[in-house]
């Protein structure tokens, strides 16, 4: 289909895609990659009276250390977070959940700026964001301000963005030594997006025990989470495969209201988070371990 007619503007800098926005206010949409917006404006399903095509503020595309934290721009695509030196070397969890979003095409194009945006329930970056315990900077017409992962994704599609604001930057740590990473997925076949995708942080201290643990778990309920009941259960522990299999029991709380669709029923979601939350642990165990020796 043919989407609704609508104007379109493409800004060169941050500050005239804030002025355009601020002007159109709710009738306009931001455009990064394109792989969300465009789908529904060809089906009818949104038809804004203005498009704002952020592709051309090459200022938002970068990914650079600072402060002791990796800054990453907005409009920097899955595929230079995939193949960057800087994040496969000191944060590899972006660029092992790079690798599994969609096929090459859209990791040439998609950002991951869009992506944390949208918060479709199925991507894959909000799991690692949150289970990074990353950053999120936001700017407006009033300055900057800066959310964590946590407080960001608040329900099915709806982020703690504010009207008129702009995802600009994700901000990312350094992991410390003897830590490993992993992220492990249940492949929609059609869509390549995640029925269930589980992002594991884990850094082990002496005698081989967990001494901080983060789990972050996307595709199973109407915005990603932390498995808190997981991380808790492994914290202070040696570690072990009967222990990472014991806490991945407890990925999905009593109180997530859980995804129920023609991919997947929840009894599926629900017994696919046990096991994808243990495979990711153990990949992520196994390089801890291979980085203390």
């Amino acid at each position: 289909m043919i989407p609704a007619a609508f104007e379109y503007h493409a800004p060169k800098s941050l500050e005239e895609a804030l002025r355009l926005l601020n002007r159109h206010g709710s009738e306009a949409k931001l455009l990064a990659g394109g792989h969300s917006l465009l789908p529904l404006m060809k089906l009818r399903l949104a038809a804004p009276r203005c498009v704002i095509d952020l592709g051309r503020i090459h200022a938002l595309r970068y990914i650079r250390e600072e402060n002791g934290r990796i800054a990453i721009g907005a409009l920097t695509t899955h595929t230079e977070v995939l193949e960057s030196p800087l994040l496969r070397t000191k944060c590899p969890l972006l660029p092992q959940t790079a690798w599994e979003i969609g096929d090459v095409q859209v990791r040439n194009r998609g950002t991951i700026g869009g992506s944390l945006a949208h918060a479709d329930p199925a991507a894959d970056y909000p799991a690692a964001v949150l289970a990074l315990d990353a950053e999120i900077v936001a700017a407006s017409a009033d300055g900057t301000r800066t959310l964590r992962a946590a407080e960001f994704f608040v329900d099915m599609l709806t982020t703690a963005l504010l009207p008129g604001e702009i995802l600009t930057e994700v901000r990312v740590p350094v992991l410390p030594p003897g830590t490993g990473t992993a992220y492990r997925k249940l492949h929609q076949p059609a869509s390549g997006f995640a029925i269930v995708g589980a992002a594991a942080r884990l850094t082990l201290g002496s005698g081989g025990k967990v001494e901080r643990v983060a789990v972050g778990l996307t595709g199973v309920a109407p915005k990603a989470y932390r498995a808190a009941a997981v991380e808790k259960a492994l914290t202070g522990k040696k570690a072990s495969e009967k222990l990472l299999a014991e806490a991945a029991r407890h990925a999905v709380p009593q109180d997530v209201e859980l995804l129920s669709d023609l991919h997947a029923s929840a009894e599926y979601r629900k017994a696919m988070a046990v096991v994808f939350t243990r495979r990711a642990l153990e990949d992520a165990l196994a390089r801890a371990q291979s980085k203390k020796r």
